[in-house]
């Protein structure tokens, strides 16, 4: 039988304790439908336990995790050292606002500062989200004095009111307008239209930037990344400009694609310093926790007292989770298994020969798998009762995002079923990707 502990504590005998996982999916889900509010729509499943990389639903069919919570649950599930570094912090000290400082969360803004290689005069604000580390670097736009802000066309940084107005997806944003003003978008990896919005007639007729915000590599518009030079090339502009560069690596930090931070490749970064740093997803492990890392004086102090704040970002349970796994990803050398792994991945499903499989694409353990056909719903089903859980990302792609500790072996597991792959009788119709879900 599983059960879902929910003690309310061992002196409280009247409290309801667990929640009894009695039932099938189909049960459970019928449930959810009644009580939960339709903006995900029905759960492809209903999961009550994990282990490692695997999770299972409450069916007792096993699934390997290759989404993590979509790149969220870095040592994938129940990690021992995770597990306890948690349950110790909660036993001695869980919440006490920010008017109380505390020893984790002092000490992860210095391992997070010193993980960025941020120079001196920086400093950290803690989030509970990706998408409040970006309402939060959104604001430091403003406080430039300046208010307008370029990002990238295909690029997702949240559903926040600010962070949604960085978005330029029109179905997530027209339900929503009028979003904050003054942000425009650029073509994807265009340095020339990038230097255009620079110019002088641009900035003449529409006023100085205070800010490029970008992600290196884009999640939800399909595993993109930059070209090489494109971030040297935003650097120089907006340096020579006095505007900020943002880098959104809510789901590429914390070594998903192999290094601490994306942009600290050089092929990718050309050994830029940018001006802020957004994080989240994977930096707690699955507790919920966000970053701004500010780099410099200039940055660091854009937003003042009272000017920007948060209840429960930087809390005791939430630093302790994510130190924990920044110590796990440093002691078993995960940053060298997602480069071999997932090199792995790359180039075993690649390689695989199936007319299907069109290539792959991405970083690490953020990779997509383009397909030849507008198919990927119907993929991600496939594998999905094959017990492997994938993102249709794109109505013709797959994403990948599996936990860091993924091992070769369940690796070949995935290659061995892109290798098999056949949808029968399924038609070359175009279905709807399974987009990301993003708070």
């Amino acid at each position: 039988m599983n059960e879902v502990d929910t003690t309310g504590g061992a002196l409280d005998t009247g409290a309801r304790t667990s929640v009894q996982a009695h039932g099938s999916v189909q049960e459970w889900t019928d449930r959810y439908s009644r009580s939960v509010m339709d903006t995900f729509g029905a759960p492809q499943r209903v999961l009550v336990r994990g282990e490692g990389a695997y999770v299972w639903d409450a069916d007792g069919k096993r699934y390997l995790d290759l989404l993590a919570g979509i790149a969220v649950n870095a040592l994938g599930h129940a990690h021992p050292t995770l597990t306890a570094a948690v349950s110790a912090q909660l036993g001695t000290l869980g919440h006490v606002s920010n008017f109380f400082g505390t020893p984790t969360q002092i000490a992860l803004a210095e391992r997070l500062l010193a993980l960025a290689g941020a120079p001196a005069g920086s400093r950290v604000f803690f989030t509970n989200s990706g998408t409040e580390a970006n309402e939060a670097a959104f604001k430091m736009t403003r406080r430039t004095g300046r208010t307008r802000v370029l990002a990238l066309e295909g690029g997702f940084h949240g559903r926040s009111m600010g962070a949604l107005a960085l978005t330029s997806k029109a179905a997530y944003r027209e339900p929503f307008e009028p979003l904050p003003g003054g942000v425009e978008f650029v073509a994807f990896d265009d340095v020339a239209a990038l230097t255009e919005a620079f110019s002088a007639a641009a900035v003449a007729a529409r006023g100085e930037i205070a800010a490029l915000v970008v992600e290196p590599v884009q999640g939800e518009a399909g595993v993109r990344s930059l070209s090489p030079g494109y971030l040297v090339a935003a650097r120089e502009l907006t340096a020579r400009h006095g505007a900020l560069l943002v880098l959104d690596e809510v789901q590429t930090g914390v070594g998903r694609t192999g290094s601490w931070l994306a942009y600290q490749q050089t092929d990718l970064g050309g050994g830029i310093v940018p001006d802020v740093v957004t994080l989240a997803k994977g930096l707690g492990g699955g507790f919920p926790v966000g970053a701004v890392i500010a780099y410099g004086e200039r940055a660091a102090t854009l937003l003042g007292r009272g000017q920007h704040g948060t209840t429960f970002g930087g809390n005791p349970v939430a630093a302790a989770a994510a130190l924990a796994t920044i110590g796990v990803v440093e002691r078993d050398g995960l940053l060298e298994n997602v480069r071999t792994v997932g090199a792995l991945l790359r180039d075993g499903i690649a390689g695989a020969g199936n007319p299907l499989v069109a290539g792959v694409r991405g970083r690490g353990l953020l990779l997509a798998v383009q397909l030849t056909r507008p198919v990927a719903a119907d993929v991600a089903r496939t594998a999905l009762d094959a017990g492997l859980v994938v993102n249709a990302v794109a109505p013709d792609a797959i994403r990948l995002a599996p936990p860091l500790i993924l091992s070769a072996d369940q690796a070949r597991d995935v290659v061995a079923f892109f290798v098999g792959l056949d949808l029968g009788g399924h038609d070359d119709t175009p279905t709807t990707g399974t987009t990301e879900k993003r708070d």
